[in-house]
């Protein structure tokens, strides 16, 4: 295997490296400390075609492939993770799944303007009473003429107040559990449809994550993604992007935490000597240093696998669950290795650590990737291929995608 990077991606990786650097690093510390939400920062990104990088060039993309993905996550979330997170919901679950799923018409009229950073989109699956349990969906679509008439409420969604484009998930059925669900994109200004915002986060206190309210919204019928029923698959689908995208801005967590710790062990001193002379502290670094190294190669097995265009629930799974697992961990030692300054927001590192901790939780908590995982190995759990399997990066569009 070559694990080294072409010079599109290197070009990729260091345009996003710079622009985070220069339009957010100097500001992080205060915005997050005032829980301020900057949204220029988002139509920056899709100015210099952030938002866009593995969407296909015809559809106003940068026709990158998944690894240039992989790398401006990482690239992203070692400044912060809210900036991350734009490009998990709007790019990882919203674009990429219209990409798979939705018609031409669909994509000239939502993935297109998205993908260009004209337009912001998001995603609605989770609600108050279903994370996890998807299948338990309360928000309801019924069928009248020509609409469908959607009533219930979604929570914890990222760029819920920013969204133009909303990708939203509802029961036409409940008796028929996952079997019942649809996909809609709901457009910001149809009547009857709300956002808030939810306040005293623990972690990514500079991103928009709210609520949508639907309250006999109209939606038309061309609005659906997929057919009637086949909400559940296009929602694991996007799940298998969105969950790539939070590994590989773990990994930018973990480097980050190690190079933050790094530095203030050559600049913090104890009884006479560097602080990462004492070897307690060098096993923390080098915990460090092996989960960014495994990490980053678990992410790259997926990427190279959705370059191909084959089906990668189980190896994205195992790439989330370990790669978030141990950013969590590499925050906690980078405390650690601070001492009482890492209490503190003088430096960064507690932000590090309350940032990591909503990474094992959304997109798939850690115990469910941990039991997806062991479905796998014992047998239990085998992948059927998708009536839309995943279309290749776009240096491979002309081959034929495997399902897998």
């Amino acid at each position: 295997m070559d694990f080294s990077y072409n010079e599109e991606q290197r070009q990729v990786r260091d345009m996003v490296r710079e622009f985070a650097q220069r339009e957010v690093a100097p500001h992080i510390q205060e915005w997050d400390q005032k829980m301020e939400y900057h949204p220029e920062v988002l139509y920056k990104m899709g100015e210099l075609g952030i938002l866009g990088i593995p969407v296909p060039e015809r559809y106003g993309g940068g026709g990158f492939d998944y690894v240039s993905f992989a790398l401006a996550c990482e690239e992203l979330e070692a400044v912060d993770t809210f900036l991350r997170v734009v490009l998990s919901v709007h790019v990882g679950l919203n674009s990429l799944t219209l990409h798979q799923w939705a018609t031409e018409e669909q994509k000239q009229k939502w993935l297109k303007p998205q993908a260009e950073g004209t337009k912001l989109s998001t995603f609605g699956l989770t609600e108050p009473g279903a994370g996890s349990d998807a299948g338990n969906i309360q928000t309801r679509a019924v069928r009248d003429g020509d609409d469908y008439v959607l009533n219930g409420e979604k929570a914890w969604i990222s760029l819920a107040n920013t969204a133009d484009h909303m990708l939203v998930f509802a029961t036409l059925d409940p008796s028929q559990k996952h079997r019942g669900l649809a996909a809609f994109v709901v457009e910001r200004g149809m009547e009857g449809l709300t956002t808030g915002s939810f306040h005293g986060k623990l972690g990514v206190r500079a991103g928009d994550t709210g609520w949508i309210a639907f309250n006999n919204v109209r939606v038309p019928a061309e609005n659906m993604i997929g057919e009637e029923g086949e909400g559940f698959k296009i929602a694991m689908s996007a799940i298998d992007q969105g969950r790539f995208t939070v590994a590989a801005g773990a990994v930018g967590l973990i480097r980050a935490s190690l190079e933050a710790s790094t530095r203030y062990c050559h600049e913090r001193e104890a009884f006479g000597q560097e602080i990462g002379q004492f070897q307690l502290v060098k096993q923390m670094i080098a915990k460090m240093v092996a989960g960014l190294e495994s990490s980053r190669l678990l992410v790259m097995q997926a990427a190279e696998l959705k370059n191909r265009g084959d089906r990668n629930t189980r190896e994205t799974s195992l790439a989330k669950w370990v790669a978030c697992d141990h950013a969590f961990n590499a925050a906690n030692d980078a405390i650690q290795i601070h001492g009482a300054f890492g209490y503190s927001s003088e430096y960064p590192v507690e932000r590090y650590m309350r940032n990591a901790r909503g990474a094992v939780i959304y997109e798939g908590t850690r115990e469910i990737h941990q039991l997806l995982q062991g479905d796998y190995a014992l047998g239990y759990r085998v992948d059927r291929p998708l009536r839309n399997p995943q279309p290749p990066a776009q240096a491979w569009e002309s081959q034929p995608a495997s399902t897998g």
